[in-house]
């Protein structure tokens, strides 16, 4: 009963900081934003951090979910690159992408509440898409470097996005990458 108590208010939580980002809010605030008491959110998540922390993996888990079921059922590596950015592309995850990364600059300054996103952020998302890579036909050496090179371009591709709009080159880009990232290797 309380894991669904949490669970609905982790939800309430992630709808409302997806709309405005968190910087600016004390947990008093959220607290007041999601219907609840600033003592229910310690009681639910230890800190405001913590609140934060769980929001972030939430998304996260949500976003490498949506990978593996556009995965399921295909054979062309770049077909799925593509249905990904769409995805990534909505403008309707606008929000939590921006929320994303508004904890990632957090963590580029080491702040202690961001500990568990630097160690999840990459590494959360290798062993899925070096699977997908290899499933598809590359060693395993190549399906690790092009996940770190997955990873890092479609992060930026994303950032980009956020902040020009350029959706019509972005999503030329993101087509041109998903070719080049699933080309074969040159022997």
């Amino acid at each position: 009963m309380a894991a669904d108590r949490r669970a609905a208010l982790l939800d309430r939580c992630l709808a409302f900081l997806a709309e405005d980002g968190f910087s600016h809010l004390s947990l008093r605030e959220i607290a007041a934003g999601v219907g609840t008491s600033h003592r229910m959110l310690l009681y639910h998540f230890g800190s405001r951090e913590g609140l934060l922390a769980q929001v972030v993996e939430r998304i996260e888990a949500e976003q490498r979910a949506a990978l593996a079921a556009l995965a399921v059922g295909s054979d062309d590596p770049a077909e799925v690159s593509r249905r990904f950015w769409r995805r990534l592309a909505d403008p309707a995850l606008a929000p939590a992408e921006r929320l994303f990364f508004e904890v990632y600059v957090n963590a580029l300054y080491d702040r202690s509440w961001t500990e568990p996103f630097r160690a999840s952020v990459v590494a959360a998302w290798t062993a899925p898409v070096e699977e997908l890579f290899v499933r598809l036909g590359f060693d395993e050496a190549q399906a690790r470097t092009r996940t770190r090179l997955a990873l890092a371009a479609t992060r930026g591709l994303l950032l980009d996005l956020l902040i020009t709009g350029d959706r019509d080159v972005l999503d030329g880009a993101a087509d041109l990458f998903a070719r080049v990232i699933t080309a074969p290797s040159p022997e």
